[in-house]
Order: C-alpha cells, then structure tokens, then sequence
C-alpha cells in the first residue's frame, strides 16, 4: 500500500505566494487578484464589482488531482475564464436571483452545475453569495460515470449544464463534511494518505452525481438468479481488492461484473436488500474488525486502521462500527489482551 504522506494544514494567507503544497487554506481576501490566484488550476480573472475592503472568506482542500472550494463573498465579483483540458467541476451556489453562471442562473433551488473542460465561463457573483465546488480530472470523473451511469454520461455535456437531481442535499453535506474532516485531520495532527483521500472524494461525487432512483417493484424469478450471480462476482471482487489492502469502488465492481449501477443497485437489493455501497461499507467494517482482533494494541492504532481501509470521517466510522458490532472498536483492539 502506497505510505506516501501529503499534509493538511490552516493557512491564513494574504497573499497568492503563501498558497503552496497540498493544504486546507482558510483565507480572508481582499483583493481580487488574490481570490484569482489561490485557484490557479481554474485559469481564472477575478473583478472586483462593489465597494468593500473584504472581498471574501475561502476555504480550499488541495489535493492536486482534485480540489474543494468553498467562497464566501463579502464583495461583488465577476470570474471569468476557460477551464483547462482534462478539468471539470461541479458546483452550487446559494439561491440568489442575481447570481449568473454564465447563461444560466439560480432561480431555481437545488441547482448543481457540471462545467467541462476547455469552456468558456463568465461568472457574477454577488455580495453574500457561496459558492462552493470540486474540481476533477474530467477523463477519471467521465470514465467512472460512463459504467456507473452510461444512459446518462455517455454522451456527456460539452458545455455548462445544469444538472436535474434530487442529490443537491447530499451534494452539499457531502462538501461540508469534507471541510469538517480536513479541519479534525489537522487539529489532531493527523496526516492522511492522499491517494485514499482523492479516491473517497472522487467516489462520494460520482455517487450523488451519477445517482439514480429505483423502483420498488419485486424481482422475477429469472432475475433474482441473475441478481445473485452478479452480486457473488461482486462479492469475490470485493474479497480480493481488500484483501490486498485496495478500497474497490462502486465504478470498479460495475466494470469487473460488466452490469451499470442501476443493474447493480437492483442487484444488491435482491441479493442482501441493501445498496452496493452501504454493503461494500459493511464489507470494510467488518474487514476492520478481523484486523483488530488480531492486532497488537501496542504497535496498532485504531486510526491507523480505520484509513488504512478507507475510513477518513473517523467520528462516523467509530459510531457505524458501534452500531453494528455492539462496542467501540479501541475494545476490540484490547479484546484479547483483558
């Protein structure tokens, strides 16, 4: 398993030079060159169109082949242009009526935007207006929404779109979660695997983004026997990525066993009635477990495990696993040593 360590750390910044390495920065800017330059990856010109000597408050977690913003604007301003190749984001903003994505705007709630590469954007964004994004490697994000969602990303938009789903609310919470992680990570002096962490965040976004609702009519016969064949392929993938110490994602199930997710969410629910990722979920915890009760709780740590098998929100990890083996998993670790 790769060990190399990248760091996460607070940044107060006043200017663009201290905007180095793979960091959370939280920045209060006041000029809007500053606010242009701590995106370089976006190729953006930043405007500033109102009175006011605090232009916004940012958040950013940068992972290199991913990015989250999340900007809070204390001033009106205007960002314009191109993404790059090989770059896309999806993004929200707060509901606002002034608020231009280039032709598009939020007059509709629960609105996410998919911008692609090497398009042209012209952005205004008023005063006490959020808006908050993540930036992709457009050839991993498309090639992963294709198997897990081919009717709708085969043919994927060649310009800003905006995306008709019911996930806005996950989407949100989904991005809030990550600055609370970023900010625990480094609080307690915990550095995280930038792989695992690029990898979680790449698969949360594909989740929410490709997602599709199910009907709630019983399998056939014939499809239940096609259910179980798939989810036992699925299974023995599953298996064997952890057991080499490689967290599968949904992508990789569906492209192994050859079906979409929607053929695998129907799958599962035949098969276990529960969705592939709260299963494969289960999967890791339980994998955890095995490790725990097995580990030496002077050379182990809880921590350690939880990430070295995918888990990097470990308050959730530490009440999933409590609700599902009935005891905290440091009592597991000292188990055979009481």
């Amino acid at each position: 398993m790769n060990k190399k360590i990248g760091t996460i750390v607070d940044l107060q910044a006043d200017s663009a030079d201290s905007i180095t390495d793979k960091h959370l920065h939280s920045a209060t800017v006041e000029d809007a060159t500053i606010q242009a330059s701590m995106q370089p990856w976006a190729n953006m010109e930043c405007y500033q169109l109102s009175s006011g000597k605090t232009l916004a408050k940012m958040d950013i977690i940068d992972l290199g082949r991913q990015q989250v913003v999340r900007e809070s604007q204390l001033a009106t301003v205007q960002k314009v242009g191109v993404t790059p190749a090989n770059f896309c984001t999806i993004s929200y903003c707060t509901l606002d009526p002034n608020f231009r994505f280039t032709e598009l705007s939020t007059d509709i709630s629960d609105t996410l935007f998919f911008l692609p590469e090497q398009t042209e954007y012209d952005i205004f964004v008023p005063t006490g207006v959020q808006t908050n994004y993540v930036s992709l490697s457009q050839e991993t994000f498309l090639n992963n929404a294709r198997i897990l969602n081919p009717s709708l990303w085969e043919n994927p938009p060649q310009q800003l779109v905006s995306l008709k789903t019911d996930q806005f609310i996950h989407f949100k919470a989904a991005l809030n979660l990550w600055f609370n992680t970023a900010e625990a990570l480094r609080s307690k002096g915990i550095i995280a695997d930038d792989n695992i962490v690029s990898d979680s965040l790449l698969q949360q976004v594909l989740h929410i983004v490709t997602a599709t609702n199910l009907e709630d009519s019983p399998p056939s016969p014939t499809e239940r026997q096609r259910a179980f064949h798939t989810c036992r392929m699925a299974r023995a993938f599953v298996e064997h990525k952890l057991a080499a110490d490689i967290i599968p994602t949904i992508a990789d199930i569906c492209a192994f066993v050859g079906v979409s997710e929607r053929t695998l969410q129907y799958a599962f629910r035949a098969y276990v009635n529960m969705p592939p990722l709260a299963y494969l979920r289960l999967c890791r915890l339980n994998q955890v477990r095995a490790t725990l009760l097995v580990s030496d709780p002077q050379t182990t740590t809880v921590t350690a495990l939880a990430m070295r098998f995918g888990f990097l929100h470990l308050g959730r990890f530490a009440l999933d696993y409590k609700q599902v083996f009935s005891e905290s998993p440091s009592a597991t670790l000292t188990k055979q040593y009481r």
